[in-house]
């Protein structure tokens, strides 16, 4: 679909600009609280600064966004599953409308309180809870595929990230033990930016493709057309091109708030460590994106710096912020899920 045909199906169906203008306002919240977790270790060290960083994250979220729909758009195909929305178009849209309304105030909630939650499992939560409050429990029929590679995502981003940091840590710890450490953390400085900048790719990779996914579900409500005849979706450019402005101009807004608790206050990171934890996570999130299996990247990154804090020193890793982040990501999923359940209805009641 055109952009211009997209704007004429906007002003036939005003519901789906309410939508629109919805979705837009979480992928802005990404932008606030998941986007900084991808640069938040090298402005931490002080590899970049907190400008140059967000420019480059701006960036490389589009650059993400734009090549991994060429190699493997499957993440938009399984969050577009995760509940099932049968129905009338119109009270479909309410729905969509609803769900996202309880994002919304959830990771705004999370955000004023610097708290880094997970807005890829908010909006898996919010959009099942919708889709229940539409169809009861029926709004969980066919939905199983799809919340088993939600299961496998939280493995990937928790145990297999802090594992891996921690083994890549302690091989690069052996391998500089005799390096200058002056020279060492100048390479490693540089090295920093290669890692932070893919990080902002797989940022752009997995969280674009999701609310890509919610963007075109809630389209494909009204116009058939978006969906291909293998049941994908056909993403055009002009949606990557926005999705990735909003984002980047929500990262620029209160990105500062989550890179501090996520670089500075869970573990005082040293270069090594903080180019250990960015290429470690990013290659999780790549392999990840790749065979579909949507994966939280607030939770890989801050597991991954777990992993190499854990790896210099157990201590060294301040575990009460990470108990607080913890509590925060558990609570996700009933909490934002109840949130869309409940504003579903209020909606559909009063709608």
């Amino acid at each position: 679909m055109g952009l211009f045909d997209f704007f004429k199906l906007l002003i036939d169906k005003p519901i789906l600009l309410i939508v629109v203008l919805l979705v837009s306002a979480v992928i802005m919240i990404n932008g606030w609280t998941d986007a900084p977790n991808a640069i938040a270790t090298c402005v931490s060290t002080r590899a970049m600064s907190p400008k140059s960083a967000i420019i480059m994250a701006v960036i490389f979220n589009f650059l993400g966004v734009l090549i991994m729909t060429m190699i493997s758009s499957s993440v938009t195909s399984t969050i577009s599953k995760m509940g099932n929305f049968n129905g009338d178009p119109e009270q479909q849209l309410i729905a969509i409308c609803a769900g996202m309304v309880g994002i919304v105030v959830w990771a705004t909630a999370a955000w004023f309180f610097g708290i880094p939650t997970s807005e890829s499992h908010a909006l898996i939560a919010g959009i099942a809870g919708a889709a229940v409050a539409l169809n009861g429990l029926d709004g969980f029929s066919g939905t199983g595929g799809a919340w088993l590679n939600v299961l496998y995502g939280i493995g990937i981003s928790t145990v297999v990230g802090f594992g891996l940091s921690f083994i890549v840590t302690k091989v690069v710890q052996l391998i500089c033990k005799k390096v200058n450490r002056r020279k060492a953390n100048r390479a490693f400085a540089k090295a920093q930016i290669f890692g932070g900048a893919s990080m902002a790719f797989m940022h752009g990779a997995q969280d674009g493709l999701k609310f890509m996914g919610i963007f075109l579900l809630a389209t494909s409500f009204v116009e058939p057309s978006v969906v291909s005849a293998d049941g994908s979706f056909v993403i055009p450019i002009w949606l990557m091109v926005y999705c990735s402005l909003i984002m980047g101009l929500g990262t620029s807004i209160g990105g500062y708030k989550i890179i501090k608790t996520v670089g500075m206050d869970m573990v005082k990171l040293e270069q090594y460590q903080g180019f250990v934890s960015d290429v470690t996570a990013s290659t999780c999130l790549f392999f990840s994106s790749v065979v579909g299996i949507p994966v939280s990247t607030t939770h890989m990154k801050s597991a991954s710096i777990m992993g190499v804090g854990s790896a210099k020193r157990f201590k060294s890793v301040n575990w009460s912020v990470v108990k607080e982040m913890v509590m925060t990501w558990v609570m996700t999923f009933p909490g934002c899920g109840l949130c869309g359940f409940l504003v579903a209805k209020l909606f559909l009641y009063l709608f």
